[in-house]
């Protein structure tokens, strides 16, 4: 399977990145969370809000995280320490698609072209020339020396893991090239980069003997790998198809609940904001909190009705209603019809309740 990667501009203001990295940055750092403001100084994020599971940060929050990381940092060499936490696990389904890949060659040809979903300011190239593969990495922010030397060494260690997950050893064919002068602490690099090291290049890069990357991954599984490069597929067609909203926001953080669990309060705040702002921009769209729930509540009502065998009273249970009365209310509201009519008009009346 391939899939050629999107072409971006930079964005610093849209939340895309994952908060589980930062939460990892948390961990390396052994922050307690009544400490953890310290690393969230400066982002306008609460303690709360950055504990959310599935939240998102923009790049200039990221980039704020890192900078007071290295602040709190008592060690040398912080981006390697947090490199070796980033295994394939750490990176979600495009991590399931990387250990479950063939081989180390598939497994980088899906992070070229999954990573816009987990940090669109992170960009990946691969090259084959002559007997290697080149893999290139480059950063479309501008960054401070300090901040671009830590990320070069979380990214090439992040590949690293991969690579050393899937071939089974440690990678001692690779060569490194960072762009960053040696740092005082070069001689901590060969105790996590196998390998020859080189300072002082013009890009970021990690090359690979050919022979390495078409070694069979022993942890292969061709259904995970099938299923969870699907699913990237549709991920990153909605992040080149779809201009984000608030209303697609809201939604997805829905479909990640409970039916009908999510509150408008916790919405807000896994969206970094108050419930008024949420509101307010929502109404910009022409849509509500409601809105979007009604829409989610009301297909898996007529799905529900019209596929299964379900009784009202058990659908209005899967859907979050605490009594039936409630759901044959909303659900007369949404199709201006009571439920059993519904199932009847559409051929499935084989329950009534």
């Amino acid at each position: 399977m391939a899939i050629k990667p999107p072409q971006r501009g930079n964005q610093t203001s849209e939340a895309d990145i994952q908060s589980s990295y930062s939460r990892l940055i948390a961990r390396e750092l052994g922050l307690s969370a009544r400490q953890l403001p310290k690393l969230l100084c400066g982002t306008g994020l609460n303690v709360k809000q950055f504990l959310i599971e599935d939240s998102l940060l923009s790049v200039h929050q990221q980039i704020l995280i890192l900078r007071n990381a290295l602040t709190l940092s008592e060690r040398s060499g912080f981006g390697l320490r947090l490199g070796s936490r980033l295994t394939p696990a750490t990176h979600g389904v495009v991590g399931v698609v990387a250990y479950s890949s063939p081989d180390l060659l598939s497994a980088l040809q899906a992070f070229q072209a999954f990573l816009p979903t987990r940090a669109s300011f992170i960009e990946l190239h691969l090259h084959q020339i002559d007997d290697r593969l080149e893999c290139i990495a480059s950063f479309q922010v501008q960054l401070d020396e300090d901040i671009e030397r830590c990320l070069a060494e979380a990214v090439i260690k992040s590949f690293f893991e991969i690579g050393e997950f899937i071939v089974g050893s440690p990678l001692y064919e690779t060569d490194v090239y960072f762009r960053h002068p040696p740092p005082p602490y070069q001689d901590f690099y060969s105790d996590y980069l196998p390998g020859s090291i080189h300072f002082g290049c013009a890009q970021l890069k990690l090359t690979f003997p050919m022979a390495l990357c078409r070694v069979a991954n022993a942890s292969a599984n061709n259904e995970n790998y099938r299923l969870a490069f699907k699913q990237c597929e549709l991920m990153l067609a909605r992040l080149q198809n779809h201009k984000p909203n608030y209303q697609t926001l809201v939604k997805k953080l829905m479909l990640s609940h409970p039916t009908g669990a999510l509150c408008e309060e916790e919405a807000a705040a896994a969206l970094f904001m108050g419930k008024r702002t949420l509101s307010r921009k929502l109404k910009e769209e022409n849509s509500s909190f409601r809105q979007v729930r009604d829409e989610i509540l009301s297909r898996r009502a007529a799905t529900y009705l019209r596929d299964t065998q379900l009784s009202v009273e058990a659908i209005a249970l899967l859907l979050g209603y605490h009594d039936t009365a409630s759901f044959r209310r909303a659900f007369k509201r949404w199709f201006v019809m009571p439920p059993v009519q519904y199932r009847k008009c559409n051929g499935t009346d084989k329950l009534t309740s």
